[in-house]
């Protein structure tokens, strides 16, 4: 998760269990607008099989059990918004019925994702051989919207490309309900323990670019004042950033709050 970073360094910012596992989640946001709903990604979902549940201590809780959990009926969402199709930002976009069969687990919505990545996604452009799932992809091919660049892709949300974690990364930006700009970055930087400039993941695809494109969004955040929404953080993941003024070019997170 901090790609060259050695561990006696990053291990100052997070704990690790007895196989070098770190705590995270696959933080997932529910907009409701003018009875319309509307999901910033989808997590692993729960196809995932025992060794690879294993692998990565996947807990028994999906998007699915996070919805029921407020009353939304998956069926009710016209949208998900995913910010590039990896299986932890993917996956539950796909599940299987009671015959063991795929099927969507959005039956009525569009998923919105950037051409090059929907492209990428299914060429298997990764440096890992399992990180791209056809599983995921195939059943929503006839639901898929693709935008090129930035684009409003509902009526107050918007996406940018963020390219570095993949080629077509994609944050999301939106306005809260007290009118506070609120951006949701994926990969592009995972947790607040990622808020270093170099803390990239051994993921990315494109590490240089993702350092850029991490300070222009500090930069961005910190003079804007964004609302920050992390996908993978394990703590509250709502932080807002700001400048240090005693390291020119280094930025602090801190709870948002509200």
């Amino acid at each position: 998760m901090f790609g060259l970073v050695p561990k006696p360094l990053w291990s100052r910012v997070c704990e690790t269990d007895e196989r070098n596992r770190i705590d995270l989640q696959t933080n997932c946001l529910l907009l409701e607008q003018d009875g319309k709903l509307a999901l910033i990604e989808a997590g692993i979902g729960d196809k995932s099989d025992t060794k690879t549940r294993d692998i990565f201590a996947i807990e028994d809780r999906c998007v699915l059990d996070a919805l029921r959990e407020v009353d939304c009926d998956p069926a009710d969402i016209s949208t998900v918004v995913l910010t590039h199709l990896h299986f932890d930002h993917a996956g539950g976009v796909t599940k299987f019925d009671e015959a063991g069969k795929l099927q969507r687990s959005f039956p009525n919505a569009e998923i919105v994702v950037q051409q090059q990545e929907w492209e990428d996604a299914l060429a298997n452009k990764s440096v890992m051989h399992s990180t791209y799932l056809r599983e995921h992809l195939d059943p929503i091919r006839e639901c898929v919207r693709t935008v090129e660049g930035a684009a409003e892709v509902l009526a107050g949300v918007r996406v940018e490309p963020a390219p570095g974690h993949t080629w077509g990364q994609q944050a999301v930006f939106f306005e809260d309900d007290q009118g506070r700009p609120v951006v949701f970055p994926g990969d592009l930087m995972p947790t607040r323990m990622h808020v270093g400039l170099t803390y990239n993941m051994a993921y990315d695809m494109l590490p240089y670019e993702n350092m850029l494109q991490k300070r222009r969004f500090l930069e961005r955040a910190s003079a804007e004042k964004w609302i920050i929404a992390m996908d993978h953080d394990p703590g509250d993941p709502l932080v807002v950033a700001e400048a240090r003024k005693d390291r020119p070019g280094a930025f602090l997170l801190t709870p948002a709050g509200g």
